[in-house]
């Protein structure tokens, strides 16, 4: 089967929040997209919606002047969902997070699209090897995970699955560019990245509240205002090769005397710093930074960290929070 070469026709399927903002995000950079969703009714309220939407955003200058008009000029609502793919090079699936539904609209999609269009699911953590088993011609299939809001969340992972052809993942990632937005590649598992580590860090929030150390309100306060507030800007490996491998495996060391083997040093930081690189003071860590830039790198981080704490005093504390 040959997939398509480029992308300019494009529908969502499941005109919801996700797809919703999916949907704007495409049409607001110039792609046509198609409405599909449970039966052309819902699909012209969420059209009506979605551009409303778009004029409030525009007002109130998160998106650029004219941005609603764009997204309505773009933006069709369709009698069916086999009506909104019919003529679709790319398809973005964004029903809800439940195998049974994607399932069965994965294989609607993919009977009623053109044999070459791209179809993309918009999943959280199904695996998409397993989704795949529902479409036809699977090699033109996909995850591509946008993170809620869409229009204002950069990243978005793109997962390969077992057919998947290296030229679909090639036209995936230049289409995610395309919106200004930051694909990254990672491998079909259960959770992904994102989500993987999300909630990793939920569970163990959970586990402290539980044992009594922290309100839920103070915990927030603490990720929010130390090491996620880092996050905002760098990604886990970044900080702690900036920080220094050594200090980060002498701490988990402590950790795991305290809470067992849950915290045990991971082996690949333990093999990082048996072989002396301890990150951005040696030069090499998990990250190789160059060492020319070491001091325009830290000079970037604190200039960064005062902007960002500006920032979040001029908007204050967040509404009900």
């Amino acid at each position: 089967m040959q997939t398509i070469q480029s992308i300019a026709a494009t529908a969502v399927v499941g005109a919801g929040y996700m797809g919703g903002g999916i949907a704007q995000v495409l049409a607001l950079h110039g792609y046509g997209v198609a409405l599909g969703d449970v039966d052309g009714e819902i699909a012209e309220r969420s059209r009506v919606r979605l551009v409303n939407q778009a004029r409030d955003f525009e007002a109130r200058g998160l998106l650029p002047a004219g941005a609603a008009d764009t997204i309505a000029g773009n933006l069709t609502a369709a009698a069916s969902i086999e009506e909104a793919v019919s003529t679709a090079d790319y398809v973005a699936e964004a029903v809800p997070e439940d195998r049974v539904i994607k399932a069965d609209i994965l294989g609607r999609i993919s009977a009623a699209a053109p044999a070459g269009a791209v179809i993309a699911s918009n999943t959280s953590a199904i695996p998409i090897g397993e989704l795949a088993a529902a479409v036809s011609n699977p090699e033109r299939f996909l995850g591509v995970h946008w993170m809620n809001p869409a229009p204002f969340i950069p990243g978005v992972e793109l997962i390969p699955g077992p057919q998947t052809a290296p030229g679909v993942m090639d036209l995936a990632e230049e289409l995610i560019r395309s919106l200004g937005k930051t694909p990254a590649r990672v491998a079909d598992t259960p959770g992904f990245v994102a989500n993987r580590l999300q909630f990793a860090l939920y569970k163990e929030a959970a586990r402290i509240v539980e044992e009594g150390v922290a309100a839920p309100s103070q915990i927030d306060a603490v990720v929010s205002s130390t090491f996620g507030f880092r996050l905002a800007l760098f990604g886990p490996f970044a900080i702690g090769d900036m920080a220094g491998l050594d200090v980060y495996e002498s701490s988990y060391r402590t950790l795991e005397k305290a809470y067992g083997e849950r915290f045990s040093p991971p082996a690949a930081l333990t093999s990082t710093v048996e072989e002396g690189n301890l990150g951005l003071k040696t030069g090499r860590g998990f990250l190789d930074i160059d060492p020319a830039s070491r001091d325009d790198l830290v000079a970037y981080r604190d200039s960064a960290y005062a902007r960002l704490s500006q920032l979040r005093a001029e908007l204050g504390q967040a509404p009900g929070l």
